[in-house]
């Protein structure tokens, strides 16, 4: 499981890298708004293992006009939602998605969920690379502990609450 984590962790840093340079940002120049500013705790991850009683696809995302659409299985493929601090960092250019899993009480399923999060310390804001004159910042700096309070607290309007 430890082995799993750490791969999980740097494919997330892979895919982190990927999405910040198709807006033309730089890894090595961007990639810093989730790490610690003190240097106290280090990046945060959670790694979920479930079992459902299901064995058909439970994932769905929620979709504006179209309410919860279930997220098609794909053999071999990873799924890979955006999350709230992923559209503060990048000023709503990429969108967090509203997803659930639902259950069936007659088959079984098994499910995994890997989170990469900001740690405590660090200062969660718009790139300003990605803030100018015609692209004002839409959301408030927090910090991850500040915003996981929020999350705790308003769920999901937690994102909302640091709009501008």
């Amino acid at each position: 499981m430890e082995q799993c984590q750490a791969e999980m962790k740097t494919l997330c840093n892979k895919i982190v890298g990927i999405m910040l340079g198709s807006l033309g940002l730089t890894h090595k120049d961007d990639m810093n708004w989730f790490q610690p500013q003190n240097g106290s705790d280090q990046t945060q991850c959670l790694f979920h293992l479930n079992s459902y009683l299901c064995n058909i696809s439970g994932l769905q995302d929620y979709q504006d006009g179209a309410g919860w659409v279930p997220i098609e299985q794909v053999e071999g493929a990873l799924v890979v939602n955006v999350g709230d601090l992923m559209q503060i960092v990048t000023n709503g250019k990429f969108k967090s998605v509203f997803h659930h899993v639902v259950v069936n009480s007659t088959c079984h399923r098994l499910g995994t969920s890997f989170f990469l999060m900001a740690s405590s310390d660090a200062e969660i804001s718009p790139l300003r690379k990605l803030v100018d004159s015609a692209h004002p910042p839409l959301y408030r700096p927090v910090t991850g502990k500040e915003y996981f309070q929020l999350k705790y607290n308003l769920f999901n309007k937690a994102l909302e609450s640091t709009r501008l």
